[in-house]
């Protein structure tokens, strides 16, 4: 967050309205965490933690409003996206990918990756034409169709903070929450290189707009990013392993390093043009499952708490911002029919992004680890939107025309406000009612994961025999990610870990970090 100066201040000046600033919003952080504490405890689900802060930042904007000191507020607050994309976002992904849970994560692995790649690409695209035929139709204020699709791919961004706290407090099914968990992890991953890539379209309208330079434009940012953060992981589990850091006396040089490679990752990928946020997702799970145990066991402790405070932090600090920019910020109020219109539509591409891919997944699975239907419908109800989409549109007032982008924002700011407050808050009631609470037969939370158990859910009739052939080939490539669990185990796990740690990581069925599993508070962005 930078601090700007008062204009025509004496430096005393200047340096008692940046401490009155800090003081403001240390107050506010710690009425957030505080509040949160008393909402968990009483077990008072219409107000999740996150729309606590939301809240806690729209009424201190407000009261600046009435109270005609806009302008020294705004002095202490000034806030831009570049310092959330690279010092508040990294430690929130970071620890999405580095506090995943293994077990149920890999077990349905496969249908995450449906559901965060293709499912993500098919909601900014549903999303995108949709809002595009709108304005074609003058239902609501038109934008040309790439800045419609940069739209879809900005919102598309899930944030399902208030929806995974719930799930924990509440025992939802295992696999239901590595489903949502896995999705957010690497949605934000997807939706930011969608949203770059058609940046990058736009920018060079003339010339790009063949489909398939968009595909490679896309593949080269997305496999790029990944190839970084994955290649960095593997260079810092071979450090950790042969550098001979886990004695006493060098904890410190050891967890001063560990801290340091995300960081590397990230700035890496940016410095190449491609998206840290890829990058430093997926150094997280590398270092997780190979760095990680190589540590000494204060180390371990050491990160894991550090990670986790951080990323609370940040997390907490972001919802607050938006709240107060929500109501600080000028908002193009005129295009109301824009924000009605979007929020139809991205229900509609959500639902379409599910349950289409629900469909795809079901029909390579055995019957036995089909994903029901309630817990399709509650994917769908969990796709909140929060801090990433927000990001992404504050970034668009600068990436599109006077106008389209300040549209784009005020559509995306009461999106985030309406999901996070509305649906986060009706979380409670809507698993209650889809009966996914509760359920003694199922896997839950808290409770042990077993072998490579999958959805023991009620079972239903798989559909006609269409597409066998399409089926066959998705089935082989199922029975792959099996071969690379055995790879994984007889080859990677050896080569990158010390002996001791790979016993341990192998034996625990959930993470051995606090910040880890399914006891954890925190939450992907």
């Amino acid at each position: 967050m930078g601090i700007s100066t008062v204009e025509e201040g004496s430096p005393g000046k200047e340096q008692q309205a940046a401490g009155l600033g800090i003081l403001l919003q240390i107050m506010m952080l710690v009425l957030s965490f505080v509040l949160g504490h008393v909402l968990r405890r009483h077990r008072f689900y219409y107000l999740p933690e996150a729309s606590a802060s939301l809240l806690i930042g729209l009424i201190v904007g407000g009261l600046a409003n009435i109270s005609d000191t806009e302008t020294s507020i705004r002095a202490w607050f000034n806030f831009h996206e570049e310092f959330f994309f690279l010092f508040l976002l990294p430690p929130i992904i970071f620890q999405s990918g580095f506090s995943l849970p293994p077990k149920p994560f890999f077990s349905n692995f496969g249908a995450i990756v449906t559901f965060a790649i293709l499912g993500t690409f098919i909601a900014s695209v549903v999303t995108g034409v949709l809002v595009y035929l709108g304005g074609l139709m003058y239902l609501m204020y038109r934008l040309p169709f790439v800045e419609c699709l940069m739209f879809g791919a900005l919102i598309s961004a899930t944030d399902p903070v208030t929806v995974l706290s719930i799930f924990q407090e509440l025992g939802t099914d295992m696999n239901l929450y590595a489903l949502v968990f896995g999705e957010s992890v690497l949605n934000d991953a997807m939706a930011i290189s969608l949203y770059r890539t058609m940046s990058l379209v736009r920018s060079h309208v003339s010339s790009g707009q063949n489909f398939f330079m968009v595909i490679i434009r896309f593949l080269e940012t997305f496999v790029g990013s990944m190839s970084a953060g994955v290649g960095v992981g593997f260079t810092s589990a071979l450090l950790f392993k042969y550098a001979g850091l886990d004695i006493d006396n060098l904890q410190n040089l050891e967890c001063c390093l560990f801290v340091l490679f995300p960081y590397f990752s990230y700035m890496l990928a940016e410095g190449l043009s491609l998206s840290g946020i890829v990058s430093i997702l997926f150094t997280g799970i590398v270092m997780k499952h190979y760095t990680y145990p190589n540590l000494s066991e204060n180390s371990q402790r050491f990160v894991s708490a550090f990670f986790h405070l951080i990323s609370s932090l940040a997390e907490t600090f972001t919802f607050i911002y938006m709240g107060f920019d929500i109501a600080m910020e000028k908002h193009s109020w005129s295009h109301v029919g824009f924000i009605f219109f979007s929020i139809l539509f991205i229900g509609v591409a959500r639902a379409t992004n599910v349950f289409s891919c629900a469909y795809l997944v079901n029909s390579v699975r055995p019957v036995h680890r089909q994903i029901p239907l309630n817990h399709q419908k509650a994917l769908w109800y969990s796709g909140l939107r929060g801090a990433m989409a927000f990001a992404l549109a504050l970034q668009s007032v600068h990436d599109l025309p006077e106008g389209h982008g300040q549209t784009i924002f005020t559509a995306t700011t009461a999106i985030v406000v309406l999901t996070v407050l509305l649906i986060g808050g009706s979380t409670g009631t809507m698993l209650g009612a889809l009966q996914v609470v509760g359920d003694g037969h199922d896997g839950h939370l808290g409770e042990i994961f077993e072998g490579n158990n999958g959805y023991v859910a009620p079972t239903y009739n798989e559909d006609g025999t269409t597409g066998n052939r399409f089926k066959m080939k998705l089935k082989e490539l199922h029975k792959s990610t099996a071969s690379f669990s055995a790879l994984d185990r007889n080859y990677l796990t050896p080569f990158f870990t010390s002996q001791n740690g790979d016993d341990g990581e192998d034996d625990d069925p959930m993470p051995s970090s606090t910040n880890g599993g399914f006891h954890d508070h925190s939450q992907p962005q």
